[in-house]
């Protein structure tokens, strides 16, 4: 199967690149790292008057979705501009509040969602959240069920990306379900954070393209030596490859298709800014300097909403299954 996006979805892509390319979003993530969420915050809305998380809300909440297809291509970007914030926890939270037994929790909280007034997270398995502070909806899931929690308790937890801030959420809050359908959540999560994790990817590969075409030793240029050329050949290759992976998986949303979309995107940026790591030399262990902002990025998304191996052996029971 060939699979192309369409006209409406190239120039969605397009509109967003562009305005997340004027939005400086390189000092955006050095606000947020420091816990200054204001021009965060900024951006968010922009990101929301573009209809991005109306694409996790379904229409009977205000929203446009859920269309998975858009969300990956709207995430592809987000992770290429390294966007900050609880991006993926707020559409796992959509999915999760729209598939309760009580429609009440949905009523109430995934219209102001889809507008980008309110942005949520999730705590899961660590008890954690991601933006904890930030969030205004707090999510916490327990063995008793889903629970609104009140905020969120004590200091932040440090992160291998500074930008992905975690708090731990307090127990207690108000029931929302005892036994909450968790697969819509979880495959919508796994994802968006392969999306996110292709994008990071494809802008390490297009920085890392870009230096070694300008850095030179011996008088030539580092991008015509062929060791160089088969390092990148290489990253290109498997971020080519996870591509189809992840919009086939938004086609299909089967918890086989999307697990192995999110460990093939995952592993190919992580592939991908070993190589800029190596190829950029000292210059890209700098915090200063702004590929770092994709390099901790694509650490950390390797692990989010399930490792390489958990995801892999979803993809390996469904195998058994059939």
């Amino acid at each position: 199967m060939r699979f192309l996006l369409d006209p409406e979805q190239r120039e969605f892509a397009a509109s967003l690149d562009s305005m997340l390319t004027a939005a400086d979003t390189p000092s955006v993530v050095r606000d947020w790292s420091r816990g200054d969420h204001d021009s965060g915050r900024a951006l968010w809305g922009r990101v929301a008057e573009a209809g991005v998380f109306a694409l996790a809300v379904p229409e009977a909440y205000e929203g446009l979705g859920p269309r998975p297809v858009e969300l990956a291509v709207a995430f592809v970007e987000l992770g290429r501009h390294a966007v900050p914030g609880p991006l993926v926890e707020t559409v796992a939270a959509a999915a999760l509040l729209s598939c309760l037994d009580d429609p009440g929790p949905a009523k109430r909280l995934l219209p102001a969602l889809a507008s980008g007034a309110t942005m949520a997270t999730v705590a899961h398995d660590s008890g954690y959240a991601l933006d904890g502070d930030a969030a205004d909806i707090r999510l916490a899931l327990t063995s008793e069920g889903l629970y609104l929690a009140p905020g969120h308790g004590g200091p932040v937890r440090p992160s291998l990306d500074p930008a992905r801030r975690l708090f731990p959420v307090p127990h207690g809050g108000e029931l929302l379900a005892p036994e909450p359908p968790l697969a819509p959540a979880l495959l919508m999560a796994r994802l968006t954070t392969a999306a996110q994790a292709l994008g990071v990817g494809l802008a390490l590969l297009d920085k890392t393209v870009s230096y070694v075409g300008q850095r030179t030793q011996f008088g030539a240029p580092i991008g015509s030596f062929q060791a160089v050329k088969h390092q990148l050949a290489d990253a290109k290759i498997a971020l080519e490859f996870a591509r189809p992976l992840v919009f086939g998986a938004a086609l299909t949303m089967t918890r086989e298709d999307v697990a192995a979309a999110k460990v093939t995107a995952c592993e190919a940026a992580y592939r991908t800014a070993r190589t800029a790591l190596q190829l950029h030399g000292a210059i890209g262990y700098t915090a200063e300097y702004d590929l770092s902002l994709w390099l901790t990025k694509a650490r950390a998304l390797r692990s989010a909403w399930g490792g390489p191996d958990e995801c892999r052996a979803t993809v390996l029971s469904g195998g058994r299954r059939r």
